[in-house]
């Protein structure tokens, strides 16, 4: 039994499925459970998972995967997608008064900006990133407020203001399904707060490897999915009410070259 922890949002549901697809077809039982990102890497160094899927390095979840690595040994494998954490705004709100973050403190732009930025749970990097961002920009004083929350409540605030044509900063990630449905133009942040690309991974304990052979291994490190292709699964399960898993196993269907793919080390 592979125990695979799956951070609790819906695109690393959908990622999660997918790498579950891939270890049942290649023979394996799989038993998957969510927790917010934090907790998964301290169930990963207890012991309570053998892998994580997926993790997001080395900014978003580098720091974790830190105090994980000071009790056991891990291993990256494959590269899932290149993720990265972004502040936008709605492409109604012209670029000519808001191009960057900095804009956002013109008196202009503060009269008309929605003052609550919402975002996700407290462990994700892109709440630690804008919690930088507001201090070293100086929001607060200027009266804007950042707040933590669900993933639900971060859509419907999105979605909310766009509905009404309101201008809100939009704190988000790629990938990300409301990308595939609205419009959303990234603001510049020159101070490089946003911790630039990583690389998501399925991470493993080292200790739990030794039952999967080196051709099975490797299968695991060939796994090759994008932005894209994650943010199209999240529609299918945000928008087109489909499980994760159902998700994956369409996903999967229509593109039928890609176990055959994974699979070439093993048949080569």
């Amino acid at each position: 039994m592979i125990h695979l922890g799956i951070t609790d949002l819906t695109f690393h549901h959908a990622t999660g499925a997918v790498v579950a697809a891939l270890l049942e077809h290649l023979g394996y039982s799989v038993r998957c459970s969510h927790a917010p990102h934090e907790e998964n890497f301290e169930r990963l160094r207890q012991g309570q998972i053998d892998m994580l899927a997926s993790a997001w390095l080395p900014s978003s979840h580098g720091l974790y995967l830190e105090q994980v690595q000071r009790s056991v040994a891990t291993r990256e494998l494959g590269l899932h997608y290149q993720p990265y954490a972004l502040w936008g705004v709605p492409d109604y709100v012209p670029q000519s008064e808001v191009a960057e973050i900095a804009d956002l403190l013109r008196p202009a732009v503060r009269a008309r900006m929605t003052p609550v930025i919402q975002g996700i749970g407290p462990g994700a990097g892109i709440t630690r990133f804008s919690q930088q961002i507001m201090q070293a920009y100086g929001l607060t004083d200027v009266g804007y407020r950042f707040l933590t929350g669900t993933q639900a409540q971060c859509i419907e605030a999105i979605e909310t203001a766009i509905a009404e044509r309101r201008w809100a900063v939009v704190p988000l990630w790629q990938p990300q399904f409301l990308h595939a449905q609205y419009r959303l133009r990234e603001l510049h942040e020159p101070l490089g707060l946003l911790g630039g690309i990583d690389r998501a991974v399925l991470l493993a304990r080292e200790d739990r490897l030794q039952h999967f052979s080196p051709q099975h291994l490797q299968v695991l490190d060939n796994i090759r999915l994008s932005n894209a292709q994650v943010a199209e699964l999240d529609l299918a399960i945000n928008r087109g009410g489909l499980q994760p898993q159902a998700a994956a196993q369409a996903w999967l269907a229509a593109n039928p070259r890609t176990f055959g793919q994974w699979l070439e080390p093993i048949d080569g």
